[in-house]
């Protein structure tokens, strides 16, 4: 029997997964608090012990970690302007599993410095200008970053004829400098794969060593990486598929936790009428987008705020005092589950609101604009439409009687100017094997891809 360990640090968990890679399915899981604050080895440890509980002492061939401790990287990005290199900064952060706290664009002011040492991020990313273009803007801000009082590595994948300058700058004992490619070296066009590199770099050297990972070598090994990104991988794997086996096709994921809410789609996203128009930036087939204010319990006012108290009671059936009423409880107490009809509702509406909130902000969007020979469509972002499967995950979702009902009650009365998919049928990774996936792909992609077929491939059609 050849048997791999699979590893997620995670903010609150610590999740092992043990698979067997000859008949390709998974032998148990088991987890444990995350003790980030002391050493994350501890919960490992308890994990391990319940796991071996499961198994007897079993041994494996192979351990490959993932992790999103603590947060992961929180990231502060600045740029030329909003509409395109700030975007593309922001692009390739997300890609790579960082938190993006904030971006900034155009030139850097000292109050804006301040605010950043506030942060004190864990990393900066440093874009602007086009190769051979606009260079001023970089390298003003450059010279104050370099004043920055906090510590932070700080990524440079701007106008590649600034770069050693702004290297000259900014370089110091508590400001480390990693030149990369320019994310937008030509107008419109990305180039976010050498920067995303670096990201996971400096993730490795800075946050895993920070948290007690490194300390232990010779019971971790292989590639250790954001847990955001080994979920881009598995789902990269199971839509494309391998030489052996036939991937599913263009997917999307929404996962809806606590406090964010991330939504992945592997999709082209081209517009599908050749009336449209492509405009702005060309995303990336592979995309994530995280919400950090909309969550089911420590951001449930996000949900009201962008979706409104009138929704909520519409979708929920219950009066504004009941509603008003229950979120006042989850807002004292986190850890609040549903127990009634009423109180299930509630959850149920803050569900579909969050998960419509996350896929609009993720999909592109649609504008006509009229012309003296008529009407002209102008696509901005990814066309979504298409998309016949969403996988869902998050305690909210995979503990729904319903998860199907959600979905359709989250893409029910979305105006037809946003592109997110129409008639998606909701698949669950009840098991949230995703991460553990996205890790085995490294190793063994055809254990993975059969594994998550098997778990993951069944339609949800109503109650589960």
């Amino acid at each position: 029997m050849q048997v791999v360990l699979l590893i997620d640090f995670g903010s609150t968990f610590t999740k092992l997964t043990a698979v067997d890679l000859e008949e390709r399915r998974i032998l148990a899981a088991a987890q444990s608090f995350t003790t980030v604050e002391s050493d994350v080895m501890q919960g490992f440890n308890h994990a391990l012990e319940k796991l071996h509980e499961q198994l007897g002492n079993m041994q494996f061939i192979k351990r490959l970690a993932c992790s999103s401790a603590a947060g992961g990287l929180r990231m502060v990005a600045s740029g030329l302007v909003p509409s395109l290199t700030a975007k593309a900064a922001k692009l390739a952060a997300f890609g790579a599993g960082a938190k993006v706290i904030k971006t900034f664009s155009y030139e850097l002011t000292e109050e804006d410095i301040a605010a950043i040492d506030d942060i004190a991020p864990d990393i900066f990313l440093l874009t602007g200008g086009t190769d051979g273009g606009n260079f001023k803007v970089i390298q003003h801000n450059a010279e104050l970053i370099s004043t920055a009082k906090k510590p932070f590595p700080v990524v440079i994948a701007g106008n590649r004829s600034a770069a050693k300058k702004c290297e000259e700058i900014i370089s110091s004992d508590i400001h480390p400098t990693y030149i990369t490619e320019n994310v937008m070296p030509e107008l419109n066009r990305l180039n976010i794969a050498p920067a995303q590199a670096v990201i996971r770099e400096i993730f490795l050297d800075r946050i895993v060593s920070a948290k007690g990972l490194s300390h232990e070598k010779a019971l971790i090994e292989g590639i250790i990486m954001p847990t955001p990104a080994s979920v881009l991988a598995a789902l990269s794997l199971l839509s494309k598929g391998t030489e052996k086996t036939k991937g599913i096709g263009e997917i999307m994921c929404v996962d809806l936790g606590g406090a964010t809410t991330d939504v992945y789609s592997i999709a082209k996203g081209y517009p599908l009428n050749s009336s449209v128009m492509l405009s702005g930036l060309r995303e990336p087939f592979e995309k994530r987008s995280v919400e950090g204010d909309i969550g089911m319990r420590y951001s449930a006012k996000g949900i009201v705020d962008a979706a409104g108290m009138e929704e909520i009671v519409n979708i929920s059936g219950l009066s504004s005092e009941e509603a008003e009423s229950y979120l006042c409880e989850i807002s004292h107490d986190k850890s609040r589950l549903p127990s009634d009809d009423s109180t299930k509702a509630m959850d149920f509406a803050l569900a579909a609101l969050a998960v419509r909130t996350a896929l609009i902000r993720h999909a592109g969007e649609l504008e006509r604009i009229y012309t003296p020979s008529g009407a002209v469509y102008k696509q901005q972002g990814k066309d979504l439409t298409g998309i016949d499967k969403i996988i869902l995950t998050g305690g909210a979702l995979v503990h729904s009687d319903n998860p199907q009902a959600i979905l359709d009650t989250a893409i029910s009365n979305i105006d037809e100017s946003n592109l997110v998919p129409r008639n998606p049928k909701a698949i669950l990774d009840s098991g949230y094997i995703l991460s553990a996936m996205g890790l085995l792909s490294t190793y063994d992609e055809e254990s993975a891809i059969n594994i998550m077929k098997q778990y993951i491939g069944g339609h949800v059609d109503g109650a589960n």
